[in-house]
């Protein structure tokens, strides 16, 4: 009998209002793994409204942060002690390598334990004033329920990246997950519930994006929508919550630049472009798709990019010898081969990939590709394609491939290789991107932001940055004098 997972709602699963489930399928084996429920608008105002009398209950206003931060470390320490399951649920789910998730949960816990550290270290500050009768300060208060809509590439840690510092603030949530990886979402609402965060402290709507996470964007009771996923529905997202003047955090697409100087340690940066564009699958938004190759060093660097990207090992995820498995659904299968014939269609060559494999598998399956004869132009180097396409192009200044790198609608992430310190400071300051990584790629931290500039979204995750995101600022004004009021008609200060 095929599993069915409920919404988990005020502290208990919750059928959906219609009856409605969907199919959850493996993307290596299209074997159908579980039925999850369809969110309607119904179920999504339950949710709120869970979300929201928790929020405004007397018990949840007494907890006080140094308890909220107690809370967290336990969602914490229940994430590592249930690492095991949560890595196998998301590897059946997306396709993700099993031992890349087993690295994720090894991480993933942190996250919980650097918020419940910050959980009572959120301050506001004295003012000074003209009088020494009035006293000026502020604070910083929970915004009250946040609407969290979250994406398939990366669900748990996604998630918990935008959860932890709600809950540090003293919010409650309600998530989406995108419809082809709820369990593991689902999962961690339960867990949260197992470390004591009262009921309707998070709750989980799963469902279409276009029903549940549209009626979410929707709700009139929300305070804040923070979401990941395409420019295109972030934007649509912005428009909605501008509308109704609450706050969002968007992370959205990228095209990053990866740049690799002639005076670089060409095997490392040969390594560093195959885990910017082929880790993952290259289903993630910092993905190092526009690898910039100076002219020195380009047959080189090419030809160590594509022997490695030919003896990539293709196949199932749960394989700990696997390098690279299934794209997430077929959808996205059909996208990056469609992009791949565009890239050709334009006058690009292929100078590895571009073709499903054959694997024992009947899975979404895509070879890591390399293009070349590619120029910055182009749709393949200009549209984000979320998959393992990489194009390689040559260069020969520095400001050369400065003006290349800024010349996108993007400015997530980008990567430089090179072993000139004065070099590496000027690119980190000129990039247009919000992450630089020099002489690396891919690496990210709780205790590190990240903004996405242009579009690639707004605001700021990670971080004590982010904890802003999930607070209002109040000024607070005080006057002891106890003497007779001033001039009515006259501005105080």
């Amino acid at each position: 009998m095929t599993l069915r997972l409920d919404h988990f709602i005020g502290g208990a699963h919750s059928a959906p209002a219609d009856g409605g489930f969907l199919d959850s399928t493996n993307p290596a084996t299209l074997e159908t793994l579980y039925e999850f429920a369809r969110g309607t608008v119904v179920d999504v105002d339950h949710a709120v409204e869970a979300a929201r009398r928790t929020f405004e209950s007397a018990a949840w206003r007494r907890t006080t942060p140094t308890q909220r931060g107690h809370l967290l470390r336990r969602f914490g320490d229940l994430i590592g002690q249930n690492a095991d399951d949560l890595a196998r649920f998301e590897s059946e789910d997306n396709g993700k390598l099993l031992r890349e998730m087993k690295g994720q949960l090894k991480g993933l816990p942190e996250y919980l334990y650097y918020y419940g550290g910050l959980a009572d270290k959120v301050q506001g500050s004295q003012i000074p004033t003209n009088s020494p009768e009035v006293i000026n300060f502020t604070q910083r208060e929970a915004l009250g329920v946040v609407g969290l809509i979250t994406p398939w590439n990366s669900p748990m840690t996604l998630t918990i990246s935008k959860l932890a510092p709600a809950l540090a603030a003293g919010n409650t949530a309600v998530i989406k997950p995108s419809e082809y990886t709820s369990r593991t979402i689902l999962r961690l609402a339960e867990l949260a519930h197992e470390a004591g965060f009262p009921d309707g402290a998070v709750n989980v709507v799963t469902g279409l994006g276009a029903e549940a996470g549209q009626a979410l964007v929707d709700s009139p009771k929300l305070a804040k929508i923070s979401f990941t996923g395409s420019t295109g529905t972030g934007s649509a997202i912005a428009g909605a919550a501008a509308s109704r003047f609450i706050g969002c955090t968007l992370e959205l697409g990228g095209k990053s630049p990866n740049i690799v100087f002639d005076d670089a340690n060409v095997s490392n940066a040969a390594m560093g472009v195959i885990a910017g564009i082929f880790a993952a699958g290259g289903q993630t938004c910092i993905a190092g798709s526009r690898v910039f190759v100076q002219r020195g060093v380009y047959d080189e660097l090419l030809e160590k990019v594509t022997q490695r990207a030919s003896s990539i090992i293709i196949g199932d995820p749960m394989d700990p010898k696997t390098e690279l498995g299934p794209l997430a659904f077929e959808s996205q299968l059909n996208k990056v081969a469609d992009y791949v014939d565009i890239g050709v269609s334009e006058g690009g060559s292929i100078a590895y990939g571009g073709q499903r494999p054959e694997v024992d598998l009947p899975g979404y399956f895509f070879q890591p590709t390399v293009l070349t004869d590619t120029t910055n132009d182009m749709r393949i180097c200009r549209e984000e394609i979320f998959g393992p396409v990489a194009a390689i192009m040559p260069f020969d200044t520095e400001d050369e491939v400065l003006g290349l790198a800024n010349d996108t609608d993007y400015g997530l992430a980008a990567g430089v290789w090179t072993s000139n310190l004065q070099r590496a400071m000027r690119m980190s300051q000129s990039i247009d991107a919000g992450t630089v990584w020099i002489n690396m790629y891919r690496a990210m931290s709780p205790m590190s932001p990240r903004q996405g500039f242009k579009n690639s979204g707004v605001g700021i995750e990670h971080g004590i940055e982010s904890m802003h995101e999930y607070t209002r600022l109040k000024s607070v004004w005080i006057n002891t004098d106890e003497g007779a009021m001033a001039d009515p008609f006259i501005l105080g200060r």
